[in-house]
């Protein structure tokens, strides 16, 4: 609250100078007018792309969107709280990524940013301009698998396939980060997945297979022996 001020006449008798409500915030809005002015708009630091650089203002309605979602340049235009996972499956009709329980602990929704593992219903679309997203879509080489793919395949890892793409996306990025895993690996890489149907120890045994240079036959029986 603002103090009434006393203000005394030449006649000496007391007289209140009251400032009202309106009065004080409509000085405080010119003044704060001004500054913005002096700031941005008169060759103040944020002008001459100094000190001060004013954040992007995104929203509240849509706006455009360009992303590279597996060695392409997509343009959307989507309200800026959208995910990266909800652009993925119902803006660029990539539904090969999953959405389980929607806040990050089960992994279904795994890609790569950067080629690193990112649960997607966790990442905002908007965080991930000039970034390489690659996708369950995007890890083939033409009608060529990748070895994890292939691998799942031929060990029969699939059931209800729900969870599969974001277990690829983890085990595939193991590969690329070290060809020469181990089970170890392998049981740290998927350790943030759930997989309600119980896949675990096919899953072992097809990343054991997947791993180069080693026999078929060895694979099998280490998986088997674990």
């Amino acid at each position: 609250m603002v103090e009434p001020q006393m203000d005394r006449s030449g006649d000496g008798a007391a007289r209140r100078v009251e400032m009202s409500r309106r009065t004080f915030f409509k000085g405080a809005g010119l003044s704060a007018a001004s500054v913005a002015l002096l700031d941005g708009g008169l060759g103040g630091p944020a002008a001459a792309g100094g000190l001060i650089n004013a954040p992007q203002v995104l929203g509240p309605g849509a706006a455009a969107l360009s992303l590279s979602i597996n060695g392409r340049t997509r343009a959307v235009r989507v309200d800026p709280g959208t995910t990266l996972a909800d652009v993925l499956r119902l803006n660029l009709g990539l539904s090969g990524t999953k959405i389980g329980c929607d806040r990050g602990a089960c992994s279904t929704c795994t890609v790569w940013v950067d080629g690193e593992v990112v649960t997607s219903c966790m990442t905002l679309a908007f965080d991930v301009r000039g970034k390489q997203v690659t996708t369950i879509e995007g890890l083939a080489s033409g009608e060529k698998l990748h070895p994890v793919q292939q691998a799942f395949v031929d060990h029969d890892v699939l059931q209800c396939g729900f969870c599969t793409p974001g277990m690829v996306m983890s085990c595939a990025a193991l590969i690329e980060r070290d060809p020469n895993y181990t089970l170890e690996d392998v049981k740290t890489a998927v350790s943030g997945h759930l997989c309600p149907c119980g896949t675990y120890p096919n899953i072992f045994r097809a990343m054991l297979a997947a791993v180069r240079g080693r026999p078929q036959n060895q694979d099998s029986a280490e998986g088997g022996r674990q």
